[in-house]
């Protein structure tokens, strides 16, 4: 397994790969890898004749506030798992090289920039869209593998390459669970023992507002309120719930909706802010 540390580099070897005739994986990820990443790896090294990983954390898509310095990064630990699933390049830039001066272009998002995620982290999704754009410039042609954990930025990012006519096939990987149902994040780690008690109550509240549809609920107003009813008085401060239509990530007037349905929340527990979503799909 190559590990490269600049542009020029990743693009010189995948630009061989493909002209090779080989398909080429990629993972995009902020490191400290459980096992929802290593799910993303093997899925591409089973897909692809080439997989490679990025592991930076993207300063763009904290705010001033936000656990940037803390994030957790254990660079040598993700590349042996990376070596041991099978991928073949790991691009670990430092901050230096991804922006060698303070950024003055960035991509952005519209509506989905102030919805959802983006209504409580001021910027974040520009950050990401910038960031994942300026890494499919760098890998090229690919197939991309993004967890579903993470709903608003699959969607972003199927959009995106879509506006933009970027030469990548996005492919959405299942969410990873622990036995009780929580959504495995890197956030996690930040968890303390009474914390992760606790944390299980959004996967148990999703799973809730799905059954209400199931037996005939049409209002999503309703569906909402007992998903933070449930919430609420467990977490230290309830983000959103919500129930959106999967593509638009828009509430729809009335359940169930002729399209398949995202539900989604977020809340904080000690220091840890969560955010977890569960599918359904009305045809099924």
């Amino acid at each position: 397994m190559q590990v490269a540390t600049e542009q020029a580099e990743v693009r010189r070897v995948l630009e061989e790969v493909r002209c090779s005739g080989h398909s080429v994986g990629f993972v995009a990820t902020m490191g400290a890898f459980h096992e929802g990443h290593i799910s993303l790896i093997c899925r591409s090294v089973a897909e692809n004749d080439f997989t490679v990983v990025s592991n930076f954390v993207n300063p763009l898509q904290f705010a001033p506030d936000e656990d940037f310095e803390k994030y957790p990064r254990n660079l040598p630990e993700d590349n042996r798992h990376c070596e041991i699933q099978g991928a073949d390049l790991v691009f670990a830039p430092t901050g230096e090289e991804m922006f060698r001066r303070p950024p003055l272009v960035s991509v952005h998002v519209g509506e989905l920039a102030v919805i959802l995620e983006g209504a409580h982290r001021d910027g974040h999704l520009i950050g990401v869209a910038t960031i994942v754009t300026k890494l499919f410039s760098i890998v090229g042609q690919c197939r991309a593998y993004f967890g579903e954990k993470d709903w608003q930025q699959l969607t972003l990012v199927r959009r995106l390459v879509a506006d933009l006519s970027l030469p990548v096939e996005v492919v959405g990987c299942p969410i990873v669970r622990e036995p009780d149902g929580l959504a495995l994040s890197s956030r996690n780690r930040y968890l303390s023992g009474h914390d992760r008690a606790r944390a299980g109550i959004l996967s148990r509240a999703l799973k809730h507002g799905i059954e209400m549809i199931k037996a005939g609920e049409s209002n999503p107003a309703a569906v909402v309120l007992e998903m933070e009813e449930m919430i609420e008085p467990v977490a230290d401060k309830l983000g959103y719930a919500t129930v959106v239509v999967a593509d638009s990530l828009q509430m729809p007037d009335s359940l169930p909706a002729s399209e398949p349905l995202r539900l989604l929340t977020a809340a904080h527990f000690g220091s840890a802010r969560l955010i977890d979503n569960m599918g359904y799909d009305p045809a099924k």
